[in-house]
């Protein structure tokens, strides 16, 4: 199996984050994907660094308008005064701005409420291309998939709550969601995208809110109690062209190895029923109980047994990193999920 990592992906190093009222440390930091790297060689695999792609291939996904926004935002707000680091909202529209029709405003700090959903995703001046490089590996793990293999794409920042336009929950490009349209465009008539991060992958059920030739499933901790918080429900099954295309399998706090892997049992004979030519696995290693946010208490042979099930499917699988930030754990979780799916 190959891994896809590249080096531009060091360059995002966020330093804030909002939690409860409190300014914490941020938690998705490069030393994550260090610790993932070098479970990646301790298992053999093959680390390879993904080819560029042309701007269409994002395109697929996001509109040219947030790209321009990620790679050129941080030099305007650098220009203006008393500027932090990174650029945070203040504000976002609320449901009511647009219904009354709310507008992208020109200036650069209206502009970072528009793009982002949260506080919890800061933009500096390395996320650009740290976020481009995780979207290389993420379509070229797509690619070893449509050609019936299997691949790793140890893509961070992570990206399953990046919305087509809006940056959220540490995400910037929607990785899972680029992997599943490059399988699409290479030939898969049906996709499956299963997401067994802790978190629900709300961007990613947005993209693929009203396809029916794109399965979003996704196992994850209780939103009533949980980010993103009001997404994530068992109710939420697909608008109306996507109508029975998007499973959520919420699992109350502290859900361990039985109940979390009963959940990914569910999402799997879905998957089978939907008959997906090909699977798109959004990996989070978070549902740890380990976990500095742990809302599951996943063990690691709960992660070995969840690659089994995973494997057990027979498809070639895009295995796309999202979270897991307990950076002394998550490389041996790597280990022990990579070798229950290998088998």
């Amino acid at each position: 199996m190959k891994a896809f990592w590249h080096e531009a992906q060091r360059r995002h190093a966020p330093r804030f984050f909002l939690q409860r009222g409190q300014v914490r440390p941020n938690f998705e930091v490069p030393a994550r994907a260090e610790a993932l790297l070098a479970a990646c060689v301790r298992l053999g695999l093959e680390v390879t660094q993904p080819p560029a792609q042309p701007r269409d291939a994002l395109l697929a996904v996001h509109p040219a308008d947030y790209l321009d926004f990620l790679e050129h935002g941080p030099a305007r707000w650098a220009a203006l005064d008393d500027a932090a680091p990174e650029l945070v909202a203040n504000i976002h529209p609320t449901p009511e701005m647009l219904a009354n029709g709310a507008r992208l405003p020109a200036g650069v700090v209206g502009a970072v409420g528009w793009y982002t959903a949260d506080a919890s995703c800061p933009i500096g001046p390395g996320t650009w291309e740290a976020a481009r490089a995780a979207a290389f590996g993420a379509l070229a793990a797509a690619d070893e998939a449509a050609e019936g293999r299997h691949a790793y794409a140890l893509a961070r920042p992570p990206g399953h709550h990046a919305y087509a336009a809006r940056a959220s929950g540490h995400c910037y490009l929607n990785n899972a969601a680029l992997a599943a349209e490059r399988l699409r465009g290479r030939g898969a008539a049906r996709v499956a995208i299963l997401d067994i991060d802790s978190h629900h992958g709300n961007g990613t059920q947005g993209i693929f809110w009203e396809r029916a030739d794109v399965l979003f499933v996704s196992v994850h901790g209780d939103p009533d109690h949980y980010f993103p918080w009001f997404t994530g429900r068992a109710e939420e099954r697909g608008g109306a062209a996507g109508a029975g295309c998007t499973l959520n399998l919420p699992l109350a706090l502290g859900t361990g190895d039985a109940d979390w892997l009963a959940a990914i049992a569910t999402a799997i004979d879905a998957i089978r029923g939907f008959g997906a030519d090909a699977l798109v696995l959004s990996l989070g290693f978070d549902a740890s109980g380990d976990e500095p946010l742990a809302a599951l208490a996943v063990t690691p042979d709960g992660f070995a047994r969840a690659g089994a099930a995973v494997a057990s499917l027979g498809l070639p699988t895009a295995i796309v990193q999202e979270g897991g930030y307990n950076v002394d754990l998550i490389g041996r979780l790597l280990e022990r999920f990579v070798a229950g799916f290998a088998g």
